[in-house]
């Protein structure tokens, strides 16, 4: 459903040596359901393929708060920076909800990307023509096959920015972002654009703030050193009605964090559901990359076998592809070479 890695070789956490060595995490919620999935499908794959894997398994989110009383230990993390490549579950729950700060069930993955410094996370959204009907949106919006790809800058903006706090009735959050955060994310979308149809939109909100402002400046002048790659800038409320009315125009889009934790998840509705949507997100050559499906903990369901795998399927084809280098298993769970796996 995917596509190839567009020149996505410098900045995949593949090693290269050696058994290929994966971390799962899987969460809270349907977490452990979807990851026993992956495990399986996995393990089955480097069978196939005949190749040596090593899998090892991690806390986060409320089952690490649970037992250590933090939602990420020293010793999860240090195990997920040694690795390959990282698989999380969702994350969170009722039972946790009343906690704060870096007792939130959050907390343990943004500290947990933070570490691994992958900076870029990867969004795709595929609308298969079989499937538009599964969408809420009308067919002629969605029927010709959206194929689009959201590329969220990950460690800076307003998540990361200080200060930050709240003091009774008063709360702060910065959004900041330096020239070399913005430079690092555009080249991953300008080398991603050059391998599928070749348009870049960047989205920010330059009539507005002084960040935004500085991301525009710099993507220009990133977009000049790839003149294949046709490039548009897009005010983020603008892209968010285009994103609903007109989803077939988009091919890359490129943002700063906490707007592109707002438009990736919209466009899950294009899909119909957020359980069938994948993400990756990938660091500089040689470190780890870290894998997700895009939908939550859903605890009202957890241990009743009707979670949807699909995007925990679809999230390990992402890890095969740009961490493993193991393309044509990549394909195959993807069901564009199902006939290599007979």
């Amino acid at each position: 459903m995917f596509g190839g890695n567009g020149g996505m070789e410098e900045v995949t956490g593949s090693r290269g040596r050696g058994p290929a060595r994966v971390v799962l995490l899987p969460g809270d919620g349907v977490g452990p359901e979807v990851c026993a999935e992956v495990e399986h499908t996995l393990r089955a794959l480097a069978e196939w393929g005949r190749w040596s894997l090593e899998v090892a398994t991690g806390l986060i989110g409320g089952a690490s708060l649970d037992r250590f009383g933090v939602p990420i230990t020293d010793q999860t993390l240090a195990m997920c920076l040694a690795a390959d490549a990282v698989f999380k579950g969702p994350v969170g729950g009722p039972r946790w909800d009343h906690l704060r700060g870096e007792l939130r069930c959050e907390a343990g993955l943004l500290r947990l990307r933070k570490a691994m410094d992958v900076f870029a996370n990867l969004r795709p959204t595929v609308v298969p023509p079989a499937l538009a009907d599964v969408s809420p949106l009308r067919p002629e919006i969605v029927g010709q096959g959206v194929d689009l790809l959201i590329v969220r800058e990950l460690t800076g903006g307003a998540y990361f920015g200080e200060p930050k706090g709240r003091d009774g009735d008063r709360a702060v959050d910065t959004m900041a972002y330096t020239r070399a955060e913005i430079e690092r994310l555009a080249h991953v979308g300008f080398r991603l654009a050059a391998g599928r149809r070749r348009r870049v939109t960047s989205v920010d909100k330059a009539n507005v703030l002084e960040s935004s402002r500085l991301w525009r400046d710099v993507v220009t002048e990133v977009g000049r050193q790839y003149p294949d790659v046709v490039l548009e800038h897009q005010l983020v409320d603008s892209c968010a009605m285009l994103l609903v009315s007109r989803p077939t125009a988009f091919d890359v889009i490129i943002t700063e964090n906490l707007f592109g934790d707002i438009l990736s998840d919209e466009a899950g509705v294009l899909a119909g559901s957020l359980g069938m949507l994948p993400s990756a997100s990938l660091g500089a050559a040689g470190r780890a990359g870290l894998y997700e499906p895009v939908h939550g903990a859903a605890p009202d369901i957890a241990g009743q076998g009707k979670a949807n795998p699909v995007g925990s399927l679809l999230s390990l084809a992402m890890l095969l592809r740009y961490s493993l280098g193991r393309e044509v298993e990549a394909e195959a769970l993807e069901f564009r070479q199902v006939d290599r796996l007979h």
